[in-house]
């Protein structure tokens, strides 16, 4: 299996290196035409309005929207954003991935950014994870179909539709493969587990 990783804008090289770290090949998107090497794709953390430009501005709305029948992604803080199907920003042209309604920035500026240890819910299983937060967006709204794997203060972070995750925070920046490891190596029993935190930098 083939990841491609988002590579307009954001944090997209350490993604890179959970899915090595899992022995997954990935490659770079730069293009629509990039789409047809790759059997996922994950859209990194970023800046959600400059994604939405540079997404439209190379034609990838679209062919990511056709990607996304038929094969998984995974987003992240703006990656989320961009996956939800609706966003309080007008500015942003959403991929209706996600049967979510999200707002940018609701959980403050850089200055309240920080990691936090939550509680992932999967198969029956609990797992203790840290979580970064940076200008993290908020899940207002869920579909009925979607299922919420994790939540903070009252308000789902982390939420499963179909094929696809999203995700309010960076799993990234703590060398936690868990979300990648489900969407893109489903068959896995060696997922993260909670005395990994120890090596967390």
């Amino acid at each position: 299996m083939i990841i491609g990783v988002l590579e307009l804008q954001g944090d997209f090289a350490k993604h890179h290196q959970i899915l090595a770290k899992l022995g997954i090949e990935s490659v770079p998107i730069k293009s629509y035409h990039d789409l047809e090497k790759v059997e996922g794709c994950i859209i990194p953390g970023g800046e959600s309005t400059t994604l939405s430009i540079l997404m439209e501005r190379y034609k990838m709305i679209n062919p990511i929207k056709s990607f996304g029948e038929s094969f998984p992604i995974l987003g992240t803080c703006a990656g989320l954003i961009m996956m939800a199907k609706s966003v309080l920003d007008n500015r942003i042209l959403p991929l209706g991935l996600l049967d979510i309604r999200v707002n940018r920035n609701a959980y403050g500026r850089q200055i309240h950014s920080g990691t936090k240890t939550i509680q992932m819910h999967w198969k029956g299983s609990i797992f203790s994870i840290p979580a970064t937060m940076i200008r993290a967006p908020k899940i207002l709204e869920v579909g009925n179909n979607v299922k919420i794997l994790s939540d903070w203060k009252g308000s789902p972070i982390a939420v499963m539709d179909g094929h696809h995750i999203g995700i309010n925070f960076h799993p990234e920046l703590n060398n936690v493969s868990l979300f990648h490891e489900i969407l893109f190596q489903p068959k896995s029993k060696n997922y993260y587990k909670p005395n990994q935190e120890k090596n967390v930098s």
